[in-house]
């Protein structure tokens, strides 16, 4: 399967698709992606859409990747989420000094896993942070190449959040991910003991969150300006909003073969199936328009080269944890409509609704710290400095 040489958006075409669903079972059970299937997404240019044109990348706008993300769920939602956020983290890249640039995108394919939770620790060195810790959920680590987390750096008196960058070399995998869905992203965890990364491998996350990094000013695109916290939490929200169309589709396609037991009739003539139908089809709609409305609002700011305010990242962030709620009550419905055929293993609807479950557990999705940051800043309230906006 190739999927570079097609017409849709950055190489991720039906066929790739197709080899994702088919491939959706066995990298479940390996708990990894398959190694045909990261080929394939580099061989797509998907992973390069954000990278900068110097680099060799498409520099495309940042909602660009936002609709092939939502499609390879359709597939299999554990490599969109996977695929998503290796693309995510080459643009990550593209916000740190140029020195690690040069360095990330200079060694081929930039496959970097980025748990960012501050969960490790950089004391000054020469040139630098010597940097120990354990990370947990790093998501596509089994083929990672380069390794990005968040440690809080300097001395212990002047403390600063900072995402640091390094090669995989000398980084302990511990083999943790044992869960009931997502299986195939291999969010393992990870161990660094001790080891330098240089000045010019760190970048301050509160830049990071206001847009205004050295990759930013680096780069004339505004897709380098977009504020973190709406970029991470959008793009994340993709695979669950993909499996709730999916599940919509395999509910459809089931109504008309689906023999009741009670009274022998088609489902499909039942006006209840008929109306979950419906109802699921238009919830899907309101997402779609939700989404949007949201990024034409942060697009529409960034081209007029005005900063995205705090208030309407806090409104980014709630409608990306409102997609993936919604997405996630909308599979619910369907499956409870579908009859208990559709909890054998086998059946696709059984692992959407495992893997969004699973995914909406990802912090940025908490829909009542997103509710509460959202109703704070409309009315101009004070957020805490390390609120995710």
């Amino acid at each position: 399967m190739t999927a570079a040489g097609s017409n849709c958006a950055l190489g991720i075409d039906q066929e790739f698709v197709d080899a994702l669903a088919e491939r959706a079972g066995p990298a479940e059970e390996m708990r990894r992606l398959p190694d045909a299937t990261v080929a394939d997404a580099v061989a797509s240019g998907f992973l390069g859409a954000l990278v900068p044109k110097r680099f060799g990348g498409q520099e495309a706008k940042f909602p660009a990747v936002l609709d092939p993300i939502r499609r390879m769920a359709h597939g299999c939602v554990s490599s969109a989420w996977t695929l998503g956020f290796y693309a995510l983290h080459n643009w990550l890249l593209a916000l740190f000094p140029e020195p690690a640039q040069v360095e990330g995108y200079g060694r081929g394919p930039f496959l970097c896993p980025a748990p960012l939770a501050p969960t490790g620790r950089g004391v000054p060195a020469d040139g630098g942070v010597r940097l120990s810790g354990r990370w947990s959920w790093a998501t596509g680590v089994m083929h990672g190449n380069w390794i990005m987390v968040g440690a809080l750096c300097g001395p212990t008196d002047d403390l600063y959040l900072a995402l640091a960058l390094l090669p995989a070399e000398g980084v302990r995998v511990e083999d943790v991910w044992h869960t009931e869905g997502m299986r195939a992203t291999g969010s393992n965890d990870v161990v660094i003991e001790n080891l330098l990364v240089p000045d010019h491998r760190l970048v301050r996350v509160l830049d990071i969150y206001s847009g205004n990094t050295p990759g930013a000013r680096l780069h004339d695109s505004t897709t380098y300006r977009w504020p973190l916290v709406p970029a991470l939490a959008l793009a994340a929200s993709m695979p669950a909003l993909g499996a709730a169309e999916r599940a919509t589709a395999v509910y459809a396609e089931r109504l008309a073969g689906r023999i009741l037991y009670e009274g022998g009739t088609r489902q499909r003539d039942k006006p209840m199936a008929q109306a979950h139908l419906g109802q699921a089809r238009v919830r899907l709609r309101a997402l779609h328009g939700l989404l949007d409305d949201t990024v034409a609002e942060i697009e529409g700011l960034l081209d007029a080269g005005t900063p995205v305010p705090v208030p309407v990242r806090a409104e980014a962030r709630l409608a990306a944890a409102h997609i993936v709620a919604e997405s996630r009550a909308v599979i619910g419905d369907l499956l409870q409509a579908s009859g208990a055929s559709v909890h054998f293993t086998g059946h696709p609807m059984q692992r959407l609704k495992r893997d969004v479950d699973v995914l909406s557990g990802h912090v940025v999705f908490d829909y009542d710290t997103a509710r509460e940051l959202a109703g704070a800043t409309a009315v101009g309230l004070q957020v805490p400095r390390t609120a995710m906006l």
